[in-house]
């Protein structure tokens, strides 16, 4: 059989997840393996229709599609998303139809499930079988079980297209609007107390109704309130991959275009940061995704930390969890306060009115200034999963991560809290002895609240 192997790394030959499939096809040399640079070529993708063409030839002429791709920032690099949007844009689905698929990952874990389910959507939307993800870690294929885990996957794979195995949509197709939001005036201003208010929109079309949105939230702040457009923001490229910004932060685009002036002199001096953007496909735009993605010249440290944030969504969000979840981690990640999410879902221009009043009024009261919520689980996880790769095996690539993360106290690692070994080595103990095990476990509810009884009573 043939597979196509959509490459969605910048670095082409050089990416990581690419080793994976060249050792998959040596080992199963019965089938041919065909890689396409996809993101490292996307500029002459977009320009040259011959290349974009021989592109789709070469999956129209495949058993299979591997979409093979190192994650960025949540989910695939914005040359990759903007591959996916080309082929929307250009109506180019039928030669991915019918087409048997799988998704392959490396990362060191953070949010890769995020990253294939917008894979597997976007199978799902394109009418393909989806067999399943394979998400590795970064240097798994150094290790024999993982390299026969992988191989596995392969196999399986390889099994299912020859078999034609059936397969079941997972992802609903999206129910698109027309609605056309028309705010009225702001009613009243609302005072900014000072803070500097910043709003971007990427500018990108189709705009839905994100720029009116941006534009009447604006309002409710007069002066006090930047609109950016993204594109108006020099941008040349995507995020490479390089990882040279592990060092001391330093981006290979340093000097070469205006992005990290510009966030270095606009985002991060902001006390607010509203994001307005519409949905393409099962993501926001590219141009977003550029966005996010070269802002990775900060590495794995919190530049919104004590900020106010908020979302301003033109699209079915509501019929998209996954990406709802990528902005809630985006928030807690950052370690700000995300003061809502307003969409145009309801289409009502009236209710949309009054959700962009009231969180024009969230974003700069008083009390929220410097708040953070706790953590979930998306939160606590992410940062353990940074905490422990930048400790062992990344420190010497993310420097200025280390420099951070002992500076803050990120390194909470609870092995190094001995008082509690020790107690925990002598109850441990004790509760092999059937009489104190029985009274432990008869006062054990009442002993876990005590401690915040007494705060709960006395503080």
């Amino acid at each position: 059989m043939k597979i196509v192997v959509l490459n969605g790394s910048p670095k082409g030959g050089q990416s990581v997840t690419l080793q994976y499939v060249r050792y998959a096809a040596r080992k199963f040399p019965d089938h041919q393996f065909e890689i396409l640079p996809i993101a490292q070529t996307i500029r002459k993708l977009e320009k040259d229709e011959k290349a974009l063409a021989l592109v789709i030839d070469a999956v129209k002429a495949a058993d299979a599609v591997l979409w093979s791709f190192p994650l960025y920032f949540l989910v695939v690099c914005s040359q990759y998303k903007r591959f996916i949007e080309l082929v929307f844009e250009r109506n180019l689905q039928d030669a991915f139809a019918g087409k048997y698929a799988a998704s392959l990952s490396t990362s060191i874990h953070f949010f890769d499930h995020t990253a294939h389910n917008y894979i597997h959507a976007v199978c799902d939307d394109l009418g393909m079988n989806y067999l399943g993800a394979y998400s590795a870690a970064m240097y798994d294929l150094m290790k024999k079980p993982e390299r026969a885990r992988w191989l596995g996957f392969v196999g399986r794979f390889l099994d299912g297209v020859s078999r034609r195995v059936p397969t079941a949509r997972v992802y609903p197709p999206l129910v698109p609007s027309a609605f056309v939001y028309t705010p009225q005036p702001a009613a009243a201003k609302v005072n900014a107390m000072g803070k500097k208010i910043l709003i971007l929109k990427d500018g990108q079309a189709p705009l839905g109704n994100a720029d009116a949105m941006a534009t009447a939230l604006a309002a409710h702040f007069g002066a006090a309130a930047e609109v950016v457009n993204l594109m108006d923001v020099d941008i040349k490229g995507g995020c490479l991959g390089c990882c040279r910004c592990g060092l001391d932060n330093i981006c290979q685009y340093s000097g070469k275009d205006g992005y990290i002036d510009f966030y270095n002199e606009k985002v991060k001096k902001a006390d607010v940061v509203v994001f307005a953007g519409a949905i393409h496909d099962r993501y926001l735009s590219s141009r977003w995704k550029l966005y996010f993605d070269r802002s990775f010249f900060n590495t794995h440290v919190p530049t919104l930390s004590g900020k106010q944030i908020a979302f301003l969504i033109s699209g079915p969000l509501g019929q998209i969890a996954n990406l709802r979840q990528i902005l809630e981690a985006y928030g807690e990640f950052q370690e700000c306060n995300p003061a809502g999410i307003v969409t145009d879902e309801s289409e009502n221009a009236a209710q949309i009115d009054a959700l962009l009043a009231d969180l024009a009024s969230s974003l700069v009261r008083p009390e929220a200034e410097g708040y953070a919520p706790p953590m979930t689980f998306l939160g606590v996880g992410g940062r353990r999963i940074f905490r422990d790769e930048v400790w062992g095996m990344l420190r010497f690539v993310f420097q200025s991560d280390h420099r951070y993360y002992k500076k803050h106290g990120l390194y909470d690692f609870p092995q190094k809290n001995y008082k509690a070994r020790r107690m925990n080595a002598l109850m441990m103990l004790l509760t092999k002895i059937p009489p104190v095990r029985k009274k432990f476990l008869k006062i054990l509810t009442e002993q876990m609240v005590k401690p915040l009884k007494h705060v709960a009573e006395n503080r």
